[in-house]
């Protein structure tokens, strides 16, 4: 189904002096897509499918936003820096309804500066920065980045080693990884609650090569070898070990989803599995075996009962995470074998309200699926590879 970029759905007609004439329903959404080899992100209208701008990096960037919708965050590792553009869309909450606001896309000037920038997590309107090559995480306002003020706020923690970290804000406290070397790998070990001061609070949390992390409603979760580190609580944070089942086969969780609408998360399990983790569950562990290696994985925040799966045969699977099964798939790609390096072209996914945007960087394609018949609605040229996406949008009254 295709949304005009300004799609009024209905006009209501307001009492004399109870405020404006008329307030119309709208629904805007837009695509950043990060190109696999050239520094820039296209952003394309999905109501024209025609391009409104494209934004020039410092190099190829990894692209990240937040539950706001209103900035992209490009990490650029081979540069030392995290960028940000602003969506032009902006959703104001006022209880019984939303406004929207629609602009154009703009750069902002602020950025963060650092070496290696890997992991980008928000939290509650904070943003933690973690720099691989100096062992520290950087965490700022997101307010105050989109305000595009150039000099930051910024506040630092420092690990003491460089390793393959990441920092979860969490209010006054944060949560941010330590290195214990081993010999055989830079993934860290653990984790330290850290108070308002940077000081660690308290003993290390004991994650043997952690490395993935998400929040779903109030739980944040944390992968390690052994199982997940669950972390909840408004103030410091209260945080307890659960072990993977000794039903589960060899393996582990690498990456995680947090589940938007559902709390649940959704992590990778070995090449070809997947594992539906709900933490409250005595139950808590599902795995879900596919038909072949997995590529990329998202959750649908519209349609909180699905998530999606892109396999290396070219199919894109819809998973009803609820049953714990493939309820439909589509070819829409030719395979994209999962052999040879991590970091070759491979589609991304990203949901745009009804819609799911696939990318085919060897075709130079955007593939849009209707969520709810789950067919191919179109495709969109991008030039260069299309790789990375992300998609902001939503709907709104305007006045």
């Amino acid at each position: 189904m295709r949304y005009p970029a300004l799609l009024a759905c209905t006009a209501l007609t307001l009492m004399a002096g109870a405020g404006p004439g008329f307030a119309d329903d709208v629904t805007a959404w837009r695509l950043f897509v990060a190109d696999h080899a050239a520094a820039k992100v296209t952003a394309i209208d999905l109501g024209t499918d025609a391009t409104l701008d494209t934004f020039a990096l410092e190099s190829p960037g990894v692209l990240y936003t937040t539950p706001s919708n209103q900035a992209v965050y490009a990490v650029q590792g081979a540069v030392n820096l995290v960028s940000a553009i602003s969506s032009g869309i902006e959703i104001e909450d006022h209880g019984d309804h939303g406004d929207i606001h629609v602009a154009a896309p703009a750069a902002i000037a602020a950025a963060v500066a650092g070496e290696k920038p890997v992991h980008f997590v928000e939290h509650h309107g904070e943003i933690a920065l973690f720099y691989d090559g100096e062992g520290v995480a950087r965490l700022v306002s997101e307010q105050d980045w989109l305000d595009g003020d150039d000099k930051l706020a910024i506040r630092e923690i420092d690990t003491d080693a460089p390793h393959h970290g990441v920092a979860i804000p969490w209010g006054k406290y944060a949560l941010a990884t330590d290195f214990a070397p081993n010999g055989e790998t830079t993934r860290p070990q653990g984790i330290f609650v850290y108070d308002a001061q940077n000081a660690k609070v308290g003993d290390l949390y004991e994650c043997p090569l952690l490395h993935g992390e998400a929040t779903s409603g109030n739980i944040t979760a944390i992968a390690c070898a052994t199982g997940l580190l669950i972390a909840t609580g408004s103030g410091a944070p209260e945080i307890t070990h659960l072990p993977y089942p000794a039903s589960l086969p060899e393996g582990n969780v690498s990456t995680l989803l947090g589940g938007v609408g559902l709390q649940y998360f959704l992590g990778n399990y070995g090449p070809d599995k997947v594992v539906l983790i709900d933490p409250t569950e005595a139950d808590a562990f599902r795995l879900i075996e596919l038909p072949t290696r997995r590529v990329h994985f998202a959750v649908d925040p519209q349609q909180p009962k699905f998530a999606y799966i892109f396999t290396e045969d070219g199919k894109l699977h819809q998973l009803n995470v609820l049953s714990g099964k493939i309820a439909k798939s589509i070819t829409l790609t030719e395979p994209y074998s999962m052999d040879g390096e991590w970091s070759l072209p491979r589609p991304r996914i990203a949901v745009a309200g009804h819609e799911i945007a696939v990318t085919d960087p060897l075709k130079g394609l955007v593939h849009i699926v209707d969520a709810s018949t789950f067919e191919l609605d179109r495709d969109i040229p991008v030039e260069g590879l299309p790789y990375n996406i992300v998609a902001i949008g939503g709907s709104g009254a305007t006045h």
